[in-house]
Order: C-alpha cells, then structure tokens, then sequence
C-alpha cells in the first residue's frame, strides 16, 4: 500500500468559520434554530459531535454558513488543534477551521485521528517562538503529512480505531443514563416529596412531619478546611476539567503541584463553579476520582461542598438541582463577565433533614449507579489509553490492519 505526503487542501475544502461576533456585542444573532458551534464544544466532543451550547437566529444564519453532517471541525484558537466531526449541520466561528474530505481523497475520520496522532505536535512545533500562539488557516495548509493514496485503507484504519471510541462513547451514554436516574430519583424524594411512605406522613409548613428544618449550613460544610503537608505532590483540578452534563471530569487535564492552592478536596467532595459563566452553563463535579484520605487542590473558583449530616450522593444530587443553582447565581456579585456567587447565599437555604432511614434507603439505591459511574470511567480511561497508544503507529504505516 502506498503513501504520499499531502496537504489539507489536497485532500478536501478547507474553510475558516465566518462568525465574529459574541454574544454581548449582537444578542440578536442568537437563540435561534441553528447549531452555532463553539471551540469548547469541539474540545469536549468525542469522534462526533453531536452537543452545542449556542444557536443562531436567521439574522446570525445569513452572516455564517452553516456546515454540513460530516464536516471535520477543527480548532485554532491558542494553538489547541481539537478536532471532532459535526452529526449536525452546524455554524462555528472563525477559531474553528472547517474540512471536508473529497471523498476519493480522504476518510474525515482518519483525518481527524491524524490529527490527535501527529499534527498537534506539528502544529506546537510549527508555531514556536512565535508572537502569537494561535494557528492559521495558512500555517495548517503549509503543513504536510502522509496518507494512504487508496481512501479505502483510510477507511479500514478509521474503522479500527473507532471501535475504541464506540466503546467509549457506549460507556458514556451509559453513564448519563445512571446519573439521569440518580437526579430524578433526589428530585423524587426530596423536591417534590413522594418518598417511600409520604402517602402517611403530614406536610407542615412545607416540611413533612418527622423531618428536621434545616439550612444548607447545618448539613454541609461549605469550603471546608482540608489541611495537606505543605510542598507535598498532589493533584491540582483545573475548571476545563468538569463537565457541564455529569459528575464526570476529565483526568487528563489534571496536574501534579507541589504548590497548592486554597481550594483543597478529599474523596467524595462536591465541587461546584462560583464563577460566570461556569456555574450557569452547569459546572459541576463528584471527586469520585481520588483515592481513600487522597487530598487535591483545584481552581480558586470551585466552591467545595462537603456532606456532615447528609450522604455525598444527596450533597451532588442538591447541587445539580435547579432551585439550589438559581439560588447561587442570584448572589453573583462583580463586575461583567467576571461575577461570582457569594458564600453568604447558603446562609438560609432550606435544606429540610429527612430520617436516617430515608437517606439509607436513598444511599442504597443511588450509590450502585455512582459505583457504575465510577468503573465506567475507568474503563474509558483505559480504552483512551489503548487507542492513543496505538494511534501513532498506525497513522505512520507502521502497523496495518
């Protein structure tokens, strides 16, 4: 089988998005029917990317383009190079580069791993000492880089990777499923109070009867003191690595300090985004990843939460809830695009206490769904793993399949 070296261009359109505009400058683009893709929706995307967290208007449409099923969406913006294909027509911004492939020339998934294989250790060497980090449509088509002339071989190298990625994203689905149920499980019992039993007990002032009034104060620890021995490795959490959706977060963006910050973790700990827009667009996370007595630190704009009289799994359900997340976002206090929730807002936040036996047979329910989470995510660790070994070798030619 033979390989040439070719460039972008050669082997399909290349495109940069149209969009300029933001939000706060033309509010009016927004809102609409149509997916406008940003580069945080790529970078969180696997193979394909299927979730969008704005839409365009007609008027924003007819300033744009929008881009087809299909297209290899790529980011530019501060040299990160993510990549993902669009399962929906979409528009995106000029810091995402569209690609589509001619289909005698190129499978759009093997370009797409060609990039996490090779290309974004190009790109970093492309654009080195350079004043500016961030890459170009000109400095992309100026690279070069070998594919298989028969797009067929393409196509059986994309298959075969992309078994680890059906897998994975199989594992995810069945993780949104699991913590789906959790939610709707606590929103059950405690929001709208149809526990086991509740046919029996009276409601007093909003309160059944037998359950203790209480404030958020009196049941969770709000950024509890967590001491750790100072110059000591451990692992510091970044906001990126959260997600929006889950409890799940992305260990890969995870560093190694010997500095810490004042934000420090244990096993099980809530973290929840002070800062806007993180905490409305539902950053949120479950320290599910740290072992027994492990300490972190993580970014001056967690909040940590931490369970005294009520179990971890009802502290996350409570703060996925949305009574509990409008309550923080009205507090937000600062000046614009940097406002944050003020700790005083959990003050007088009814959280009402039911019975042990509640939150036992809450736990016993829910807890296997966060044990599945938690193997779940250790399975895709070890896919990732596996496929990104792999990936180089078979994108150079040096193993067939």
């Amino acid at each position: 089988m033979s390989w040439s070296e070719m460039s972008l261009d050669q082997l399909g359109f290349v495109s940069r998005g149209r969009s300029r505009h933001r939000p706060r400058d033309a509010a009016h683009l927004y809102g609409g029917q149509y997916p406008f893709v940003q580069t945080g929706d790529v970078k969180h995307a696997g193979l394909y990317l299927t979730d969008y967290s704005q839409t365009y208007s007609e008027e924003g449409l007819a300033q744009s383009k929008l881009w087809p099923v299909g297209t290899l969406c790529i980011t530019i913006a501060a040299n990160i190079a993510d990549t993902s294909i669009l399962a929906i027509d979409a528009c995106f911004p000029d810091s995402v580069i569209g690609f589509i492939p001619y289909p005698e020339k190129a499978d759009a998934r093997f370009i797409k791993y060609l990039f996490d294989a090779v290309l974004k250790l190009q790109y970093r060497q492309f654009t080195q000492g350079a004043a500016q980090d961030n890459l170009s449509q000109a400095k992309l088509l100026a690279l070069k880089f070998l594919v298989p002339d028969d797009v067929t071989e393409q196509t059986r190298i994309a298959d075969f990777i992309a078994t680890y990625d059906d897998l994975i994203e199989n594992n995810r689905r069945r993780i949104q499923l699991l913590e789906e149920s959790a939610r709707l499980l606590y929103q059950e019992w405690f929001v709208h109070l149809r526990f086991p039993g509740h046919e029996q007990v009276k409601i007093i002032d909003g309160v059944p009867e037998g359950w203790e009034p209480t404030l958020v104060p009196d049941v969770i620890d709000v950024n509890p003191r967590t001491p750790v021995e100072k110059g000591k490795e451990i692992w510091y959490v970044p906001m990126s690595s959260l997600s929006e959706t889950a409890m799940t977060a992305n260990t890969a963006d995870f560093e190694r300090r010997t500095k810490h910050t004042n934000v420090k973790f244990k096993k099980n700990d809530v973290l929840l985004a002070r800062i806007t827009p993180c905490l409305e667009n539902g950053k949120t996370g479950y320290a599910y990843f740290l072992a027994e007595d492990e300490v972190a630190c993580g970014s001056t704009e967690f909040i940590v939460l931490r369970g005294n009289r009520v179990p971890s799994e009802f502290v996350y359900c409570l703060a996925r809830s949305y009574p509990f997340r409008e309550n923080a976002i009205k507090s937000m206090t600062g000046s614009s695009g940097r406002q944050r929730v003020q700790n005083s807002c959990f003050d007088k936040y009814a959280v009402p206490l039911p019975p042990k036996s509640i939150l036992d047979e809450f736990v016993q329910v829910v807890q296997n769904n966060f044990d599945q989470v938690r193997n779940l995510m250790a399975q895709n660790a070890k896919l990732a793993q596996a496929r990104d070994l792999l990936l180089p070798k078979l994108m150079s030619g040096e193993l067939t399949v």
